[in-house]
C-alpha cells in the first residue's frame, strides 16, 4: 500500500470518528443513569439540520469565519430541546424508552426535511455552505507521515478528544458523576442518600443531545456540505454500537468511535488503492454497517450494563 493512501487514511479515520464520538460520549451521559437513548441518531439529524442551516443565516448576517461557530452552538442548543420529548416520555411518564427513541428518530427525519422544503421552496436539500476548516499545527505538521495523519485536522478533532478526558474526569472524578452513576446503578439507594434520580436523569438525557447534535453538526460542516435526507444515515445508532462496545466507558467509546471511523475511512478511500477490483463499490459502502453489526455480535454480551438501563423509576415503589 502506498504510503501516501494509508497516512490519507488514517487521517479520515479521525475525521469520520469524531462525530460517532461524540454521539457516544452523549449516549453515556444518557444510559449512565439508566435511560435508553435509541434516539441519537435523530439528534444527530437535528444536529446537522441545524448547523447547516445556521451557517448559512450566518453567513448573511455577516458572521463570516465565526458563521459555523455560531451554527454549532445552535446545534447544541436545539440538541438539548430536542431531547426533552424523550426525557419526558421516559423519565416523568414511564414509558417504553426504547419507544420514545425510535419516535424521536422518525420525527426528527419528517420534520428536519419539512422545514427544509418550507425554507428552501421546495427544494429537498440546502444550498452549499461554507463549513470548518482545518488547521495545521506549525512544525508538528512537518513531521513525516504523522504530521499529516495527526496535525492537519479540524479543531472538532481535537475538541473532541479533549471532551473525552472532561468527560472521563467528570463521570469518575466528581460527585456530579459519582451521582449520575448511582441513578444508574441503584436509583432506590440513591433516592435514599437524598439524590434527586430524575432531576440528574434529566440532566443525562439533556446532556446526550447536546453532543448527539454537536456531532451531528459535523457532517455538513466538515463532510456533505450541505444538509439532506441522508445527510445522517446510521451513524446515531453506530455512535450508540461504540457506547455499547466501549462498554458505557469515555475511552471505550473513543477506542470504538475510532474503530467505525477506520471502518468508514477505509470503504471511502478502498476506491483508491484498488479494492474496486476485487469487490462491489456497493459492498464497501456497507462495510461499516457490517463492522457495527458484527461488533454488536460479538461483544454485546460481554458489556455488563448499568444495573438499571431502561427501568423508569416510580419513588413510590421504593
Amino acid at each position: 500500500m502506498d504510503i501516501n493512501i494509508l497516512a490519507s487514511m488514517l487521517h479520515n479515520t479521525f475525521i469520520f470518528a469524531t462525530p460517532i464520538m461524540l454521539a457516544a460520549l452523549g449516549g453515556l451521559f444518557s444510559e449512565r443513569s439508566g435511560v435508553v437513548n435509541i434516539g441519537l441518531e435523530g439528534l444527530m439529524v437535528m444536529g446537522a439540520f441545524s448547523a447547516a442551516i445556521f451557517t448559512l443565516f450566518g453567513a448573511e448576517w455577516g458572521l463570516g469565519a465565526f458563521a459555523p461557530w455560531f451554527a454549532i452552538l445552535v446545534a447544541v442548543l436545539m440538541g438539548i430541546l430536542f431531547s426533552l420529548p424523550h426525557a419526558v416520555a421516559s423519565i416523568s411518564f414511564k414509558a417504553d424508552q426504547v419507544v420514545s427513541g425510535v419516535a424521536l428518530n422518525f420525527l426528527a427525519a419528517g420534520l428536519s426535511i419539512f422545514l427544509v422544503k418550507s425554507i428552501f421552496s421546495g427544494r429537498g436539500q440546502t444550498p452549499t455552505l461554507s463549513g470548518l476548516e482545518k488547521i495545521t499545527i506549525p512544525v508538528l505538521s512537518d513531521i513525516p507521515f504523522f504530521g499529516r495523519v495527526l496535525f492537519t485536522a479540524y479543531p472538532t478533532t481535537y475538541i473532541a478528544f479533549a471532551i473525552v478526558a472532561i468527560i472521563f474526569y467528570v463521570v469518575y472524578k466528581t460527585s456530579f458523576g459519582l451521582r449520575l452513576r448511582s441513578v444508574g446503578e441503584h436509583p432506590k439507594a440513591a433516592d435514599t442518600m437524598g439524590i434527586k434520580v430524575l432531576r440528574m436523569r434529566y440532566i443525562g438525557v439533556m446532556l446526550s443531545g447536546a453532543l448527539a447534535a454537536f456531532g451531528g453538526a459535523l457532517y455538513p460542516l466538515t463532510f456533505s456540505g450541505n444538509f439532506s435526507h441522508n445527510t445522517i444515515s446510521g451513524q446515531g445508532f453506530m455512535a450508540l454500537a461504540a457506547l455499547i462496545f466501549g462498554k458505557w466507558h469515555p475511552t471505550g467509546a473513543m477506542g470504538a468511535a475510532l474503530f467505525f471511523g477506520f471502518a468508514n475511512a477505509l470503504a471511502i478511500t478502498g476506491q483508491s488503492f484498488g479494492l474496486t477490483n476485487y469487490v462491489p463499490q456497493e459492498f464497501l459502502f456497507m462495510f461499516p454497517y457490517l463492522i457495527t453489526i458484527i461488533a454488536l455480535a460479538s461483544f454485546v454480551g460481554r458489556a455488563v450494563a448499568p444495573s438499571a438501563l431502561g427501568t423508569p423509576y416510580d419513588k413510590s415503589g421504593r
